[in-house]
């Protein structure tokens, strides 16, 4: 049963909620704030397939506790519920960690659609033998992504990814020097039935280039393509 962690001050929302990922068979631990959120994901010990969180929470955020999870997981999916009017607090979310995110309000359906497909992400990430190529490793110039063991190396040193920084660098490692759309990324990355829009794109382009890049202000690996979207060069 895979289990989801969700955080939401408003009481209606959180029921809400808790109603419809029930129904799908998911088992929810709900709560009313960050601090909550934290104590609940310790006392787990991160056992959590997907966290989905408020960002305007009492006594801790959103956007800190995206912080301190992905700090101790690169492969828990998280979601961010932003109001639909605040574009910043979908870029910040982002800038955080969070591989998504809904604008309220939302309803049942898209809620259960973004986090179903989050879920085969992170299941994708978490049984890599499974779907492993068997190969198992691409080299590209001074960097190595290894299939098998979902990670990126430099130079030997490993480069610690989120599970859709992950998808989107084997995107590239399948396609070097190729130029991928927007588009392209988000269906290969998000699955067809993304709701979102392309910034998602960039927010997730915007930090691999501070991992992977000597100066992110003037890559040299993952380049954009003006009009279209992005490649990597070797």
């Amino acid at each position: 049963m895979k289990r989801i962690l969700f955080a939401e001050d408003e009481r209606p929302i959180r029921d809400f909620v808790v109603i419809n990922l029930e129904r799908e068979g998911w088992k929810v631990t709900a709560v009313g704030d960050g601090e909550e959120a934290l104590a609940a994901w310790n006392a787990s010990g991160g056992a959590f397939d997907v966290v989905i969180l408020d960002i305007m929470m009492p006594r801790v955020d959103g956007l800190e506790v995206c912080r301190r999870i992905r700090e101790r997981s690169g492969t828990v999916g998280i979601i961010m519920l932003t109001a639909r009017t605040q574009e910043r607090d979908k870029i910040a979310g982002l800038g955080s960690g969070a591989d998504d995110y809904i604008s309220k309000p939302f309803s049942p359906a898209e809620l259960i659609a973004r986090t179903e497909s989050l879920l085969r992400r992170v299941a994708v990430s978490r049984d890599a033998d499974r779907y492993a190529d068997p190969a198992g490793n691409i080299a590209l110039g001074d960097y190595a992504l290894s299939i098998r063991n979902r990670a990126l190396t430099r130079r030997g040193e490993p480069i610690d990814l989120t599970q859709v920084e992950f998808q989107i660098m084997e995107y590239f490692f399948e396609n070097p020097g190729v130029a991928l759309s927007r588009e392209q990324i988000l269906r290969r990355v998000w699955g067809e039935s993304f709701y979102g829009d392309e910034k998602v794109v960039d927010v997730n382009i915007r930090r691999l280039r501070v991992k992977v890049e000597d100066d992110p202000g003037a890559p040299v690996h993952l380049i954009t393509v003006w009009g279209l979207g992005y490649k990597w060069e070797t």
